[in-house]
């Protein structure tokens, strides 16, 4: 069962940032939420762990005035190879 933060913020989109790393596993972050972050053998696996990691953390008070100030008008993300 979802909780009230998780409802209240239905429908909010947040950045992800996915990198596989050495190992073979997906590394997931979401950057506005501090320590927001998980892995998984496969992006899906991934996916679905952050959203338990989100859902987990949102009651936090201190998550509920990041996401009640959060509101971009664009985002992008971007890579350079050195």
């Amino acid at each position: 069962m979802k909780n009230k933060s998780t409802i209240k913020h239905k429908g909010l989109v947040l950045p992800l940032i996915v990198e596989k790393g050495s190992n073979g596993l997906y590394i997931i972050e979401c950057p506005i939420l501090e320590g927001c972050f998980t892995q998984g053998k496969t992006i899906d696996e991934a996916l679905k762990n952050i959203r338990e990691v989100i859902e987990l953390i949102l009651p936090e008070k201190e998550n509920q005035d990041i996401l009640k100030n959060y509101n971009p008008h664009e985002l992008s993300f971007h890579t350079i190879t050195l």
